[in-house]
């Protein structure tokens, strides 16, 4: 991607909320916690020959219980609404499955189909997936929802469909897998396409069966192939440079083995996929900081956000498999200018001690010390400068991964298309921007962030306003045309969160027919 390219990766835009919405998901119930019990100081009166007299302490009253729910009485209307958004299950990508549910849920007492209907609510609100299913390097939660309240008061109100239209998350990206998930499905019903053979690569003025099939496989994800005709044409070259971009692959128009892959990626797998990137929708809070950095993790590219409109992009690098970057939220604080490198532990032992070992004085030449640490052993640091791995720039957020957004001397990185290669931390294409957007209105960095890296000395830049940062990990996502775009699984995360919202959604699915 050529510099200045922006938005490989969905922006996140919110779509216009219904007034119905904002009191649903604010009428949150209250939860009171317990006090612990304080402890009574001995009485003075009282001697203790220096014998320390025992804690008294006395017994906190608990919280009454929660009022008992009386599950409210349905209406006809109100009964049909409820078994249709409940077996409409699969079209919100809670169930791979199209088996026919139609009114299977009508056939249920109130009593079943109200608590079904909550578990649907949860389940489209904040995912399906319970804490226990997820991984070490999935750090974004969703936050805790209780259906109750809005539900019983739409039931109250007789505003059922406005109550089910408010569950998914609130955001045109959301919207627009939902879209293509149906499409999907569809094609996946249809029999999906067929393996492309492999053999030399084809492009212009290619002739033969493969691009035949090449021409019929395209048509299926765009209808503006023609089916007919065994030569590789304008129009072809075309529309693999279409595909390729939809990939996330050089547009080179040349289909060889990257490009075959992609395409021979099965219908059931993308639908898996979608299934995947909207459970991750449901993980994001309702409201997302105007103001924002959003990395895509899959994508490799990070993006800025001023008033919750795109300013900047820029290309990143980031974990290649085995050293994940990991999805989380927090606030980037403060940037430190000329940092010196702390060299993890895991990266010292299996990194640079042998390559000081097999050419001695590498550490040396690199700018490495070794500190000697109190407690015996010791540890690595890369001082600061041009041959540092941080660069000139280290933005800093709080985080239980201890990952960072940093510059990088190795500027190479950044013309590959596969960028996933760093130990876990993001590289940054274009650092000193960034900090000069954040640091905007700091009077120390009214000329920019470039003549502190000049002065040569370490320092922290702390950010008057500290911004959210989003590193997540999109492998769907839809373009502004409603075009679905497919990145690669390099953690094969996509793989198995599938796999776990089928399981609970047949585990939900097996007790409510009980």
């Amino acid at each position: 991607m050529p510099r200045g390219t922006t938005l490989e990766f969905p922006t996140l835009p919110t779509r216009s909320p219904t007034i119905f919405r904002h009191s649903l998901l604010t009428a949150v119930a209250a939860v009171s916690a317990v006090a612990p019990a304080s402890a009574q100081p001995a009485d003075p009166a009282i001697p203790t020959f220096g014998i320390p007299a025992p804690a008294l302490t006395t017994t906190t009253a608990l919280p009454p219980p929660p009022a008992p729910r009386t599950m409210p009485t349905l209406s006809r209307e109100q009964a049909r609404q409820l078994a249709a958004m409940i077996d409409a299950a699969a079209a919100q990508g809670l169930r791979h499955d199209l088996r026919d549910t139609d009114g299977e849920a009508a056939d249920r007492g109130d009593a079943d189909l109200i608590t079904a209907a909550l578990d649907h609510a949860r389940a489209v609100h904040s995912g399906r997936l319970d804490s226990s299913d997820f991984l070490k390097d999935w750090g974004l939660r969703p936050a805790a929802y209780d259906p109750w309240p809005a539900f019983s008061q739409a039931v109250a109100n007789d505003r059922l469909a406005a109550w089910i239209a408010s569950l998914p998350p609130p955001y045109a990206g959301y919207d627009g897998l939902l879209k293509g998930l149906k499409t999907y499905r569809a094609i996946e019903a249809s029999g999906g396409w067929p393996t492309l053979a492999p053999g030399p690569d084809m492009t212009i003025n290619a002739s033969g069966a493969r691009v035949l099939a090449l021409r019929k496989r395209l048509a299926v994800e765009d209808s503006a192939v023609a089916r007919s005709g065994d030569s590789f044409d304008r129009p072809l070259l075309d529309a693999v440079r279409r595909a390729q971009r939809r990939y996330g692959l050089n547009p080179s128009g040349i289909v060889s083995t990257q490009t075959l892959a992609a395409l021979n990626v099965p219908a059931r797998d993308r639908v898996r996929q979608i299934m995947a990137n909207m459970e991750r929708w449901r993980w994001l809070p309702q409201d997302l900081a105007k103001d924002r950095v959003q990395v895509n993790i899959a994508a490799a590219v990070l993006t800025l956000f001023d008033g919750d409109t795109p300013v900047a992009s820029m290309k990143a690098v980031t974990g290649r498999p085995g050293d994940n970057t990991p999805m989380l939220q927090s606030r980037i604080h403060s940037i430190v200018i000329n940092p010196p490198w702390n060299v993890p532990t895991s990266i010292a032992t299996k990194e640079l001690w042998p390559k000081e070992k097999a050419s001695p004085g590498y550490f040396k030449r690199n700018r490495i010390k070794v500190i000697p640490l109190d407690g015996g052993g010791n540890r690595l640091q890369q001082a600061a400068g041009d041959m540092s791995a941080l660069g000139r720039l280290k933005f800093d957020f709080d985080n239980p991964y201890s990952v960072y957004l940093h510059d990088t001397p190795a500027q190479a990185g950044f013309s590959r298309w596969d960028r996933l290669a760093s130990h876990g931390c993001v590289r940054l294409e274009k650092p000193v921007e960034l900090a000069d957007r954040l640091l905007a209105g700091d009077p120390a960095y009214a000329g920019g962030v470039q003549p502190a890296i000049d002065a040569g000395e370490t320092k922290r830049a702390r950010l008057t306003n500290p911004v959210t940062v989003y590193l997540l990990y999109w492998t769907a996502f839809a373009s502004a045309g409603g075009q679905i775009n497919f990145r690669a699984d390099p953690y094969d995360w996509d793989g198995i969160l599938a796999s776990k919202i089928e399981a609970r959604g047949n585990r939900a699915a097996a007790l409510a027919s009980r």
